[in-house]
């Protein structure tokens, strides 16, 4: 108890120095293959250094080919002689070992094939079927390395009558009756690839860590180092990229994957993920950590203003502040045609606003000139140019003239007298005319 004690609160001052909180999330659908295991938020403090610890103790490894134990079957008998429970082990069988019969009774007398962890097949073989074999039988299959286990039950009947003889299917397991002195097989057979050797380990255990900038997706992340369980490794990017981010070199030893970062910058912002995949034993697993970069909090320093001549002292530990020499790094190509479109599109879009605004320009400037020149059309008029003929122009009269008149004649002539004027004729003007000359 106490060292659990001790255990907890170490991880308690762990969490309190670098603020980390994790919690499990499920499997991600999109992508089955990769399973999130944890998402945890990391924040540290810029010019420090921090650890995005990654553990797994299925994937490690260990090179021990010539005495491989990891993965075994064995036969056990589970009988119930004169009333009494009995668990017998009968015979096991490791992947890189010889086949092992724990009872002299039983050497020779049963067995299983020599390439079972090749062809897949673990029967175990009965000769001479006596009524002590009797018994529930169970195949177990241990992949201690992979953390995979199965169990085959299978129950013996033994008879004197040949025509008594059987195999059927209780329900829970193979039940079979067989005939006594006879030789009977007990099946037990698992086709899956990791019984057999047709793929090196070392080469189906990887480890792969993942940035993500911020803003840039998942299928979009900068891979930083690969690393398999044969000792190769691959570091990308940068050579500072790569001394400031390192994975231990015992780590498929130690099952500690942890990604160690050192001088931490704004720059170092981002998604990091810790990919585990293991083809052989089906393992794929992710972990995903967010990190963040606070500034160092800065001391002030407490002048004694009381006395004027003190100096305050010099920290030795402190040194000179260091040029800062930022450098670029020019991005992938896929992300420069990225934001060669967004530039074009902005462009774009200020030519077609630029373009309505001229035309609305147009059209009201279009507008106003033709309501000047129908302004200036209704009131600069001349009119002295304007002349008209009175000649045949009446005089207008407001109020029509009441005449009682005695009879139709008069009535007429006052008519036409108020409607057309009177024209002179002048009948004598044409002899006038030829009695001058």
């Amino acid at each position: 108890m106490e060292q659990v004690a001790k255990l907890l609160l170490w991880q308690l001052l762990l969490l309190q120095r670098s603020i980390v909180h994790l919690y499990s999330v499920p499997a991600d659908m999109l992508n089955p293959e990769s399973v999130v295991v944890s998402v945890s938020n990391v924040s540290a403090v810029a010019g420090s250094q921090t650890v995005l610890t990654c553990k797994s103790y299925r994937m490690i490894w260990t090179q021990d080919r010539l005495n491989d134990r990891q993965r075994v079957v064995h036969w056990d008998l589970y009988s119930n002689p004169d009333g009494d429970y009995k668990a017998e082990r009968l015979c096991d069988m490791y992947s890189a070992g010889e086949q092992r019969v724990y009872s002299s009774y039983n050497q020779g007398r049963i067995a299983m094939p020599q390439n079972a962890f090749a062809d897949g097949n673990f029967s175990l073989v009965i000769k001479d079927v006596a009524e002590s074999d009797q018994g529930t039988y169970s195949c177990n299959l241990h992949h201690h390395y992979c953390h995979l286990y199965e169990t085959v039950k299978i129950q013996l009947e033994v008879t004197e009558k040949a025509r008594e003889a059987k195999r059927y299917w209780d329900g829970e397991k193979a039940v079979i009756v067989a005939l006594k002195d006879s030789t009977v097989v007990l099946p037990c057979v698992n086709r899956n690839q990791i019984w057999t050797e047709r793929h090196s380990e070392e080469e189906q255990q990887v480890v792969h860590w993942d940035r993500q900038p911020p803003g840039v997706p998942h299928d979009r992340a900068d891979r930083l180092i690969d690393l398999y369980a044969s000792g190769e490794r691959r570091s990308y990017g940068p050579l500072f990229i790569r001394q400031k981010m390192n994975i231990t070199e015992t780590a498929f030893a130690l099952g500690d994957f942890s990604l160690r970062i050192s001088g931490l910058e704004n720059a170092d912002e981002g998604t990091y993920s810790c990919h585990l995949h293991h083809h052989y034993c089906g393992l794929h697993e992710r972990r995903i950590f967010r990190v963040s970069v606070t500034e160092p909090v800065r001391e002030k320093k407490v002048v004694n203003l009381t006395n004027p001549n003190s100096v305050p002292a010099v920290d030795p530990n402190l040194g000179r502040g260091h040029n800062v020499i930022n450098v670029i790094i020019p991005e992938s190509r896929v992300h420069f045609f990225q934001q060669l479109g967004y530039i074009l599109a902005t462009l774009l879009l200020f030519l077609i606003l630029l373009i309505i605004v001229v035309l609305v320009t147009r059209k009201r400037r279009r507008r106003g000139y033709e309501y000047n020149v129908k302004k200036y059309e209704e009131k600069d008029v001349n009119l002295k140019e304007v002349s008209a003929d009175t000649t045949d122009l009446t005089q207008y009269k407001s109020e029509g003239i009441r005449l009682d008149f005695k009879n139709n004649i008069l009535k007429e002539r006052a008519e036409q007298a108020q409607s057309f004027p009177a024209k002179i004729i002048d009948l004598d003007k044409d002899f006038r005319k030829e009695y001058c000359k």
